[in-house]
Order: structure tokens, then sequence, then C-alpha cells
């Protein structure tokens, strides 16, 4: 499967990166992953070749031709493709004033809290039908607390509080230049207690 996908995330977590676009045609989203089981794809594995022969690292808003092997969905995240070996080609980017074309507007992000229990995902109490949004956002708020990256706003009424994986938040923080858009992802099942109650929780992936 050949998609030419607009990149809205390339967050960075444990040197590995989360990649996740819209197809530029559908605009459906589309979540590169390496296994079935939803994993990262490293460093490598997002370089790009652009009209000049030179490779670099995908960014958001440029516009990427890859080949997918084919969908790998799990119940939290149903955007899942399998990558292949073929080298992902660089088509130029979309400028700033066209990211309005590719928003979403969820009644909410997933509920009102910072997560989203998987087990009830998994028995089908919560059904997923997507595990990333592009939202116009309200009142937001960066903030870098003993190294902890966080995001503030609001979106439908309902303040929220999320951790930010944005490898370009630092150039945010000490100088605001955003349109007050961010991309959402619901990342993982995790459980910080090393225990089996498993949540899924709600990550800034992107700041545009």
């Amino acid at each position: 499967m050949n998609a030419t996908i607009v990149i809205f995330a390339n967050s960075v977590k444990h040197r590995e990166h989360c990649i996740a676009g819209k197809d530029i045609n559908s605009h459906k989203w589309i979540r590169p992953v390496s296994n079935q089981e939803g994993a990262a794809l490293s460093e490598k594995q997002c370089l790009y070749e652009n009209p000049y022969g030179k490779f670099t690292k995908v960014k958001p808003l440029q516009k990427i031709e890859m080949t997918l092997s084919g969908p790998a969905p799990l119940p939290n995240q149903p955007e899942n493709y399998l990558v292949s070996d073929r080298i992902w080609r660089q088509h130029y980017k979309i400028q700033g004033d066209e990211i309005q074309n590719y928003l979403d507007r969820p009644n909410s992000l997933w509920g009102e809290s910072n997560k989203v229990n998987y087990a009830k995902i998994e028995n089908g109490e919560i059904h997923i039908s997507q595990s990333l949004y592009l939202v116009q956002i309200t009142n937001l708020q960066l903030r870098n607390d003993d190294s902890k990256r966080r995001a503030e706003f609001q979106y439908a009424g309902v303040h929220y509080n999320l951790p930010v994986t944005d490898p370009y938040f630092e150039e945010q923080f000490k100088e605001p230049n955003n349109q007050g858009i961010l991309c959402i992802s619901l990342g993982e099942k995790h459980d910080p207690k090393g225990g089996d109650d498993y949540s899924c929780y709600k990550i800034v992936a992107t700041i545009l």
C-alpha cells in the first residue's frame, strides 16, 4: 500500500519515534509502526529522501510518500500500519494556513480525564474509533516544571493538563509561536505502578 501523508506528529520517547499523519486525499489518520504490537520507529526508519537526494528526519507539515505493508490495528490505536523497508520520499510541505483543512472536531478528547481505562477499551465498553486528533484549542499554557513538559488548555469547555512529547517543546516554551492547534495522541497501554491496571494516557504529540 502506497500512501502520501501530511506529518502531524514526530514525537520522541526512549530514543524512538512515534510518527503519525493524515492521508492527503482521504484525510484519514495513518500511524506507521514497526511491528504488530504497535512499536515505535527507530531513527533510521524515520529518514526520508528529499527531492535533492538528501536523507533527513521527517518534520511536521511535510508531505511524505511511504509504502506500508498492511494494517496492524490495536483496540486503542486502530490507525496503525506496518512500515516496509522502502525509503520514504518527501514531496514538499503544506503551509500553515492549510492546517485548518485537516482539523478534527470531536465532541471530547476521549472523555474529560487524562487517561482511558484499557480494560474498558479491550472489552468494548469504550470504542476508540481513532486514537489521534488534530484540534483547535484555547487558553494554551506550556509548563516545564522539574523537566516535566506539560500543556494546559481547554477544548469543548473542558480543561486538560497533559504531558508533551513534541521534540520542539523547548522552542515553543521559550518563544511561543503557535496557532493553538495540537496533535493529541492516545498512547500505548501503561501501568505506572507496574501492576495490571492498564490505562492509555493522553499525550500532546505536537504543538502547531
